[in-house]
């Protein structure tokens, strides 16, 4: 498994000959990515072939790796939120213009099942007809459904609160301090003072926007909790054998669009060339 930053502490990885960890987060995110690619081909081959029984120790497999991902993600967040919110580096300009505070939203998670469970339903009427089912997402229960539509509601609500909140810190970029700490900075500089002489305003304005980069970690660290909890709410409602098919349909969705959309960036970038 990819190494977490080395101001963890702490090595989760697979050993390597370094016990320091990726540079940047897009390194980490890189080797992630490999390692997804990996556990999608592990999956698609465990779909086939394996049992319920079997089934449950590579599904488990997978959101650890998936938690894995977050907890690397908030250490980089502790030394560069703003890089994490801004991931031009690390994705395609397509999937940055679909990002929710990061990453994907939780809601995506209730989207993709019903779109996946319909074509496999669809897929296997014939089967279902003569009371045949395959164990895919489209043999969901109506037990199954009356709990995910109640952890859907549940997860629109959370998600609703982190935007409103988000949104709340946004509107403190315009509060009375920013304006007067703004203003203040604006009168120097028309009378010809560099503001990094006023040492004292330097660090008003320094920390001013620490603590604006403070809400955004927290805000971060919200959203990441609720779609890694929400993932895991929603594979603890499946069966194995649907959380096998859920999780391909994930990592496929995740690492076609990525790919999609770098390809599309290096063609926007040759043409300038």
């Amino acid at each position: 498994m990819s190494i977490l930053p080395s101001s963890s502490g702490a090595s989760t990885g697979t050993k390597q000959k370094s016990n320091s960890g990726p540079t940047t987060f897009k390194t980490f995110f890189e080797c992630w990515l490999v390692e997804q690619n990996q556990h999608l081909q592990d999956l698609v081959a465990i779909s086939q072939t394996r049992t319920e029984e079997q089934s449950w120790c590579p599904v488990q497999k997978v959101l650890d790796h998936y938690e894995h991902y977050y907890k690397a993600k908030a250490e980089w967040s502790k030394q560069d939120v703003l890089a994490i919110l801004s991931p031009s580096s690390w994705t395609s300009t397509f999937e940055a213009a679909f990002l929710w505070i990061g990453g994907w939203r939780p809601t995506m998670a209730f989207q993709l099942l019903y779109s996946k469970s319909g074509i496999q339903l669809e897929n296997q009427l014939y089967q279902l007809i003569h009371g045949l089912g395959k164990g895919d997402l489209g043999d969901l229960s109506p037990s199954q459904i009356v709990r995910i539509d109640k952890l859907q509601a549940k997860t629109v609500k959370e998600e609703k609160n982190i935007s409103e909140k988000l949104a709340k810190h946004e509107g403190t970029l315009a509060d009375s301090c920013m304006v007067k700490l703004t203003h203040m900075v604006s009168e120097m500089m028309r009378r010809g003072d560099g503001y990094e002489e006023g040492v004292g305003v330097e660090v008003e304005v320094e920390l001013a926007m620490e603590l604006k980069k403070e809400g955004l970690k927290e805000m971060l660290r919200r959203a990441d909790d609720l779609r890694l909890k929400t993932l895991k709410a929603l594979i603890d409602i499946m069966t194995p054998s649907q959380g096998v098919h859920y999780l391909i349909a994930a990592a496929e969705l995740h690492l076609r669009i990525h790919e999609w959309g770098k390809v599309r960036d290096g063609k926007r970038l040759s043409s300038f060339t």
